[in-house]
């Protein structure tokens, strides 16, 4: 059997996250194992969240459970929303209801990108590459600064008459960086230069899944304030902790011009409709009016982060320390994230390595874990430090 040249590149480009994810799977089960790899809960779900999804089990209606689009009080409460958290006047036709913020990014790759197209993504950053893959587009890393902020020179360096899509993430996977107002005005400067230079617009997609997950008060601005031609994706998987219950959207920025507005929000539908019904659930959509203030604890969330930078950083780890997400991003002792995961695999911890991240001497911690996993894991992290 001959596998399509999308299958295999994908499969490519993926392949570290699909053999960790493998050999992780084949350690499920064993008590004593501590799972710091992946953002996925590790106590019981949200009370409030629960209570949301049983308000809307029961039909009330003959087609309660029948083919749904995007529905009208899940739009208007995230236009709603989005209006008052970014101060932008969003209107509940920007809003099309995705199965989380993957499916939100798969639409908007396919909403302005043709074939063959050039979608410039950040290095380290997270599983762009295999979806841009399968959509024909072609991926072209553009590396963070070196302490992972967003590095407007390098992004504009890979810039090419080809490029229809920038993509920024922020806060940042995995990082934990949080970019600043500054530094995206200045990149959209770069873009509206480079769109006249190409002839071409480049539009820019604003990976938002964790906008709700910062610490110490610090502030939050969206690309979308800085450059009219810019999409929105979120995901209600990360504020809720509950990655499996697929709900999220991608938003039109209402600041493009009005004409290519419409065009883009007529789109949507079709669009959607021929990637496979990319719809969330009826429930998910019913439960939105309740979900959309509901979030994790974060305050206890900072203080599993600053137990693990205090901890690491007494043992010699060099961390980047999350701004937010939920995320500790720290350089691999000896510089081989691979050989340090598997070391710790054997004391029965399992970190993330950055080959995952195209950042093979970095590795990744999920703060999800409780905090008497993270204690658990602190005397194996401690005597494979650096020192």
């Amino acid at each position: 059997m001959e596998l399509s040249a999308r299958a295999r590149a994908a499969g490519d480009a993926i392949e570290p996250v699909t053999s960790f994810f493998l050999s992780l799977r084949a350690m499920d089960g064993q008590p004593d194992v501590v799972d710091l790899t992946f953002g996925d809960p590790h106590e019981m779900p949200l009370p409030a969240l629960v209570d949301a999804l049983r308000a809307n089990v029961e039909p009330r209606a003959e087609d309660w459970f029948a083919y749904k689009t995007s529905l009208a009080p899940a739009q208007e409460t995230i236009a709603a929303g989005l209006q008052a958290e970014l101060g932008l006047p969003f209107a509940p036709d920007d809003i099309a209801m995705t199965q989380g913020a993957f499916g939100a990014i798969a639409l908007a790759f396919r909403l302005v990108a043709d074939v063959g197209d050039e979608v410039v993504i950040p290095e380290p950053g997270w599983f762009y590459a295999p979806m841009l893959r399968t959509a024909d587009l072609v991926p072209v890393r553009a590396p963070l600064a070196a302490d992972f902020d967003l590095d407007v020179e390098a992004i504009a360096r890979a810039i090419t008459p080809r490029t229809r899509i920038v993509v920024v993430n922020s806060p940042a996977n995995p990082t934990g960086r949080v970019y600043a107002k500054d530094r995206l005005v200045e990149l959209a400067a770069a873009l509206e230069a480079a769109s006249a230079r190409n002839g071409r617009r480049i539009w820019l997609l604003s990976d938002e899944p964790y906008r709700r997950i910062r610490f110490g008060g610090i502030g939050f601005t969206s690309p979308a304030a800085c450059y009219p031609w810019s999409l929105i994706d979120y995901s209600y998987g990360k504020v809720l902790l509950a990655p499996g219950q697929r709900l999220g959207y991608l938003a039109l920025s209402p600041l493009i011009p009005r004409g290519e507005r419409d065009e883009l929000r007529a789109a949507l539908l079709p669009l959607q409709m021929g990637l496979g019904w990319g719809f969330p659930d009826a429930l998910m959509q019913y439960a939105v009016p309740a979900l959309e203030t509901v979030s994790i604890d974060l305050v206890e969330l900072e203080r599993r982060r600053d137990l693990m930078v205090g901890a690491l950083g007494e043992a010699g780890y060099q961390l980047t320390v999350p701004e937010g997400a939920f995320y500790l991003w720290g350089a691999a002792p000896g510089g081989d994230a691979a050989a340090f995961a598997a070391a710790l695999t054997e004391r029965g911890v399992f970190v993330l390595p950055g080959t995952v991240f195209d950042r093979p001497d970095h590795f990744r911690i999920s703060l999800t874990a409780t905090t008497a996993m993270l204690e658990r894991a602190l005397p194996a992290l401690r005597d494979l430090g650096p020192g």
